[in-house]
């Protein structure tokens, strides 16, 4: 890999910015100056050095965000507020995405990446990677809302959902698990046992689960126990 390639790819700087700081000396692979940014060198062997600062490779990056109310699951908008603005300059310029989406008023986990591969199959249909929901209802639920929730409802545009898991705490609360992710699905499910979600909150991931210690807004690198759980096979 180049040097250039692997400091703009880590999010450190821009291809004219790394060239300016190799012109100034303060890039060195190996303990040796570089200026030269289209050598190449080897990531996991090489030790780069960018203005004092070791870099360590990371081929991927994983991090779970606590998102908060008022934030889309984008990478850009030009009218709302995207969940990249919550992270710093570096994990920015890594180009990070959203493994799937969270409604802009649903808070909880979400997991950014950039590993596409692992980011599709985890929401595609066919890995049923469970999503796992706390939920607050306008109204309790009765044996046969949730009985019609677990086995699947029709939704208003005529799709029956899949399987759901209902762990319901009596009142107006509970956690609900899904394999799918259809449009406002959780709201359309309820709606159509004549309820309505009133917070939604996720709080696990294809095994990952939300770190209570992180506030609303607040992110971390994933552990590799949790990149593990995401990137493991069917």
């Amino acid at each position: 890999m180049r040097i250039d390639k692997f400091l703009s790819s880590h999010g450190i700087a821009s291809r004219s910015e790394a060239a300016k700081a190799a012109k100034a000396g303060l890039v060195s692979v190996n303990g040796e100056k570089v200026r030269d940014l289209s050598r190449h060198i080897d990531p996991e062997r090489d030790v780069v050095t960018y203005d004092g600062e070791v870099i360590s490779y990371n081929e991927y990056v994983y991090v779970m965000l606590n998102k908060p109310d008022g934030y889309i699951s984008a990478t850009d908008d030009p009218r709302q507020k995207t969940v990249l603005e919550l992270l710093d300059d570096r994990l920015k310029k890594r180009g990070l995405f959203p493994c799937g989406r969270l409604d802009i008023d649903t808070l909880g986990l979400l997991i950014l990446t950039d590993d596409g591969q692992t980011a599709h199959r985890l929401i595609s249909p066919k890995h049923h990677a469970e999503k796992v929901y706390r939920f607050e209802c306008i109204s309790e639920l009765s044996s046969l809302d949730i009985e019609k929730l677990e086995s699947g409802v029709d939704l208003d545009d005529g799709y029956h959902t899949l399987p759901a898991k209902v762990q319901y705490e009596g009142g107006m609360k509970g956690y609900i698990t899904l394999t799918e992710g259809k449009y406002h699905q959780i709201k359309r499910m309820f709606a159509a046992v004549g309820n309505k979600i009133t917070y939604l909150e996720r709080v696990s991931f294809g095994g990952v689960v939300l770190d209570e210690s992180l506030e609303r807004g607040e992110y971390r690198y994933l552990t590799e126990e949790e990149v593990r759980l995401l990137t493991k096979n069917d």
